[in-house]
């Protein structure tokens, strides 16, 4: 089936190669749009949603950046498979509860896709490594100015673009970064960051969203407003914001290095010994763990290469890849097993940490005392 594909390529936007990629996971800047006079998906009967579907999905599938895409009808896929595009963040978890006259086209390099009738008729993404936010919406919107003209999109000249939720009307964009910040977190800062970032119109979400835990240390970090801002202004805004936030968890982790070496290394050694050597571990473990072993490769106590593998078991180690990935219905414990045998196997030839090869280079704390406030 055309989802094994899905499964057998890693994302590119998992590469970690993009600017900031030691704090700054992904990028993604997503566009919903709505075809002028048709009720939305919410409101629309089935036999709607399907001929809305039938209008929309070749003219996706037709353009210049989904050549040799994947396309996939929700009512042909599985709830297990619908869970393994969640993780892999190509679709929303509200998205995976639809079915007949929904769909999903996806890119073959997987930074790129588009959910047909979620909440809007088109939710349009794109994802890159690193903070790119820039480059996540100069390449959606390509891809929206492409479709604008062959579809007549829901566009008020004083509203803007008009959406399902009254809270994406104007732009119906929302830029998001995914950031990974355990030095704000063991250094007990993160609330701070987090209520100065509400503060100024911003929202900070789980590793899935809305609704969803701050796993494994990663936040989302996205703008609210969408109405009397344009695309740019709001982008220059989150970037700035981001910048911020990168300085405070850089700082947070110079400050563990110099001040509290000896819990940060407790923490890192932990994980170390718990990922090498268990034989059962669940999916939160999993990936707090995994969180203070990639704050390891960041800190330059593993090779560089070990920081991709790390990575890479974020998504291999979710619910939804190990039952896909094993071909069977397995119980939780089942899974628990095999999640814990997966990363003893990446990371059976890991060397253990360079502790005492990083600490020799930590210099003299310089630092002056800084506020975990980002500004607007």
């Amino acid at each position: 089936m055309a989802i094994r594909k899905i499964l057998g390529k890693t994302s590119d936007w998992l590469g970690g190669d993009g600017p900031h990629h030691n704090i700054v996971v992904s990028s993604r800047v997503r566009l919903a749009r709505n075809l002028k006079g048709t009720p939305f998906p919410g409101w629309a009967k089935k036999a709607e949603r399907v001929t809305i579907l039938e209008r929309i999905r070749p003219h996706v599938e037709g353009l210049p950046e989904m050549a040799e895409a994947v396309s996939l009808a929700c009512q042909d896929l599985s709830a297990l498979e619908k869970q393994v595009l969640v993780e892999r963040h190509l679709i929303s978890r509200e998205h995976a509860a639809k079915g007949l006259g929904s769909a999903v086209v996806m890119n073959r390099r997987q930074n790129l896709s588009i959910m047909v009738n979620e909440e809007d008729h088109l939710r349009m993404q794109s994802i890159r490594s690193g903070l790119q936010l820039k480059a996540a919406f100069k390449s959606v919107n390509k891809v929206d100015t492409e479709l604008e003209q062959q579809l007549d999109f829901a566009f008020d000249s004083t509203l803007g673009y008009l959406t399902a939720c009254p809270s994406n009307v104007g732009t119906g964009m929302r830029a998001s970064a995914m950031v990974h910040l355990p030095g704000l977190v063991l250094s007990e800062q993160i609330n701070q960051v987090v209520q100065a970032v509400n503060k100024i119109g911003l929202a900070v979400r789980g590793l899935y969203g809305e609704g969803t835990e701050a796993l494994g240390n990663l936040f989302q970090v996205s703008n609210q407003t969408t109405l009397g801002e344009t695309e740019e202004q709001i982008i220059d805004r989150l970037q700035k914001v981001i910048l911020q936030i990168i300085e405070h968890e850089q700082n947070a982790r110079m400050t563990l290095l110099q001040h509290r070496s000896s819990t940060l290394l407790d923490h890192v050694g932990r994980a170390y010994g718990i990922l090498r050597y268990a034989y059962s571990m669940n999916s939160k473990e999993a990936l707090n763990l995994l969180s203070l072993a990639k704050l390891g490769c960041d800190l330059g106590f593993y090779p560089e290469p070990w920081s991709v593998a790390v990575d890479e078991l974020f998504i291999e180690t979710q619910p939804a890849h190990l039952q896909k990935g094993s071909q069977q219905k397995l119980a939780a414990d089942e899974r628990d097993g095999l999640r814990a045998e997966i990363i003893r196997g990446k990371l059976e030839e890991c060397p253990t940490p360079a502790i005492l090869d990083v600490l020799s280079k930590v210099p003299p704390s310089t630092l002056p005392p800084k506020s975990a406030s980002p500004e607007a």
